[in-house]
């Protein structure tokens, strides 16, 4: 009987995916990363104790701290906005779950994501809301044939009423889709941890001062919401900042092209596929539809991505993910953003 070792996270979806595999005859290895000190492994252990399956709890507190959390802050120093969701999936879940998987003898590892592994080719999944192949586009190529996503031909619905028919406990636990070393606000996270450095914010367009911000690290490209910026009352759109000189860059109204890009630069570009291609469909936020881009792969693991209608609030530091229709072909993060060919000055 092979033996696979299943990431639990105390959710439903992770639960449910030892229900399934039982289903098709695994033999299932529970395991809980403990990542951050506020930590509750108790739903886990209860499923696992349900489900009559061996369970560890491992520490890599220190690990995530330096490659997750520290990274994620050393990222935002520079103005940058990062996906710490992205690259845990590769440097801690997934590399510590492979890295367990020899040390408890088992021949596959496997999680409760939402998404579809076929002749070792990722695919969204089925359920389309809840679809998380952007955030695996990174995953190492030369190890699919050792992971399993059992939830990959099911929907939202059906993972709930398959932890109802079993009675576990976290059949109705909500889904959480914070950042999981963030235990309150955004906001308070960085107080706490940078404080408060007040500058001046520019008017793009006219160069003007029109107000004061509490802090660079507050904002993310394209924020029109809770600015809570003084000196105006009309409606804005953060399009840059300067870390250097700690101004603030806003574009006033919807009608303006200051958050409009037509091509973007790509670092740590990690492919799932072999076949070559220079068009395919790309999405550079996870909740946007696929755009038409061309791409253009450099050395270094670097690429350029061209998108010549323009698209709106492409940030430095997100995941920018290829698609050929389902298939998701890899991607890169966002480096530099341009506008014409030259990098956008403000950003």
């Amino acid at each position: 009987m092979k033996r696979v070792l299943v990431g639990m996270s105390g959710g439903v979806d992770s639960s449910v995916a030892v229900v399934l595999l039982q289903k098709l005859g695994y033999e299932v290895v529970g395991i809980t990363f403990q990542f951050i000190d506020d930590f509750d492994a108790t739903d886990a252990i209860e499923v696992a104790k349900k489900l009559s399956i061996e369970h560890h709890i491992e520490d890599y507190r220190k690990e995530f701290k330096k490659e997750i959390i520290d990274s994620f802050m050393n990222d935002y120093l520079k103005g940058l906005t990062p996906n710490p969701c992205v690259q845990c999936n590769r440097i801690c879940k997934f590399h510590f779950l492979l890295e367990n998987m020899e040390k408890y003898h088992c021949d596959y590892i496997a999680t409760g994501h939402y998404a579809n592994l076929k002749e070792n080719k990722l695919y969204r999944s089925i359920d389309k809301n809840k679809d998380q192949s952007y955030f695996l586009y990174n995953l190492p190529k030369e190890k699919l044939s050792k992971i399993l996503f059992p939830l990959e031909e099911k929907t939202k619905e059906e993972i709930r009423e398959i932890a109802e028919e079993n009675h576990l406990v976290n059949a109705h636990k909500k889904d959480s889709f914070d950042v999981c070393f963030i235990t309150d606000t955004f906001k308070e996270y960085m107080k706490r941890a940078v404080g408060e450095q007040p500058g001046p914010v520019i008017n793009v367009e006219t160069k003007h001062v029109i107000g004061e911000h509490k802090g660079l690290t507050y904002y993310t490209i394209g924020q029109r919401r809770g600015l809570d910026i003084g000196g105006t009352e009309e409606r804005m759109f953060v399009v840059g900042k300067d870390m250097e000189k700690n101004i603030l860059y806003v574009c006033i109204g919807e009608e303006n092209d200051y958050l409009v890009s037509d091509s973007c630069i790509l670092k740590d570009v990690n492919l799932l596929t072999d076949e070559p291609f220079t068009t395919c469909t790309a999405k550079f936020r996870y909740r946007m539809e696929d755009l038409p881009v061309e791409v253009e792969f450099l050395e270094n693991n670097q690429a350029i991505v061209k998108y010549p209608e323009g698209v709106k609030r492409v940030t430095p530091g997100q995941a920018c993910v290829f698609y050929k229709e389902d298939q998701c072909l890899g991607g890169g993060t966002i480096q530099d953003v341009c506008k014409n060919g030259k990098k956008v000055w403000y950003l």
